[in-house]
């Protein structure tokens, strides 16, 4: 630990980093902790020269945007993660971003309810991932079978919007902002994902782990300056800087950002980890909503074998249960 500790550093001594991120994440909420350390200056503050490292494609193009050298850490949604280290990759998870995301199932104006969607279209995302699978339970525990619908895979929330804004999709789950215009616009919301699945762990940040090692100090200056946006996010008193970021970052209005920050906080639902710190019990349940779906064959993997939490505790943050 001694060893991963990192030491006050002149302006003269930033490391560079590299994070990749796909488009769709960047476009919605998900962003919101990195989008805070930057605009606030946490990554510099801790000695980091962070930039943004655009990734065309889905998740798994995060992960070998690591295996190719193209980013040194990158945004990641945990189920893309666990595959791909059970392929082999070297990736772990360094850090939490988001842990029980909110999706909405949100149709268009004539849907009103669970049991108008038989035989329409509703947009996915990748059908083993999170969102698919939550989505999924939530119309099964209000009436539909997967063979109730039909599906059009469409990855990301902007890109579901739009879905639904060209009459291609009659519903999709859609993160914030987006969900709460779509409301304003006329088109109905259904439910949400969080009514249906326990807590689990939604998106992390990953590394090689061969990087890591040979990275200990910029590996936990990021942990440290992600921490500071989540502890940011979180004060009461700076809830109007954070509705800006969110207003100048996806031009949301004023009212859709603070409705945005009120489904999160009021009450506390969880959403966002405390530090960065990486759940255990989410994690698990990602694990287990994989080999429900039948993605993972044979017995569940340890989740130690997806996560390395030696920086976390160098930042001095608490293991989460």
């Amino acid at each position: 630990m001694a060893a991963l500790a990192p030491s006050a550093t002149p302006a003269a001594e930033l490391l560079d980093l590299r994070y990749g991120e796909t488009a769709s994440p960047l476009q919605s909420i998900f962003a919101l902790p990195v989008l805070i350390a930057e605009r606030e200056g946490f990554f510099l503050k801790r000695g980091l020269n962070f930039s943004i490292v655009p990734v065309r494609g889905g998740g798994e193009a995060t992960v070998d945007a690591l295996e190719k050298g193209a980013a040194d850490i990158s945004h990641v949604a945990t189920n893309f993660l666990i595959t791909a280290a059970l392929k082999g990759s070297d990736a772990v998870a360094i850090a939490a971003e988001f842990n029980n995301p909110i999706y909405s199932l949100v149709a268009r104006p004539w849907v009103k309810s669970f049991a108008d969607l038989r035989g329409r279209t509703i947009g996915m995302a990748d059908m083993t991932g999170t969102v698919s699978l939550a989505t999924l339970a939530l119309l099964a525990r209000n009436g539909l079978t997967r063979d109730d619908f039909k599906v059009k895979v469409v990855e990301g929330t902007p890109d579901r919007f739009a879905c639904l804004r060209k009459d291609d999709c009659d519903a999709a789950p859609l993160g914030q902002p987006q969900d709460i215009i779509a409301r304003r616009q006329g088109y109905n919301i259904l439910g949400l994902s969080s009514d249906a699945t326990p807590d689990f762990l939604y998106t992390v940040t990953i590394a090689k782990r061969s990087w890591a090692n040979a990275n200990p100090e910029a590996v936990t200056r990021y942990v440290k300056a992600l921490s500071d946006a989540f502890v940011f996010i979180r004060a009461p008193e700076n809830r109007d800087r954070v509705a800006r970021a969110i207003m100048d970052a996806w031009g949301s209005s004023d009212s859709t950002a603070r409705e945005t920050l009120a489904l999160y906080f009021e009450p506390e639902r969880n959403v966002l980890p405390m530090r960065g710190e990486i759940s255990m019990r989410g994690l698990r349940q990602v694990i287990a909503f994989l080999a429900g779906s039948g993605a993972l064959k044979g017995e569940p993997p340890d989740p130690l074998r997806f996560i390395d939490t030696r920086y976390l505790r160098a930042a001095g943050i608490a293991d989460a249960p």
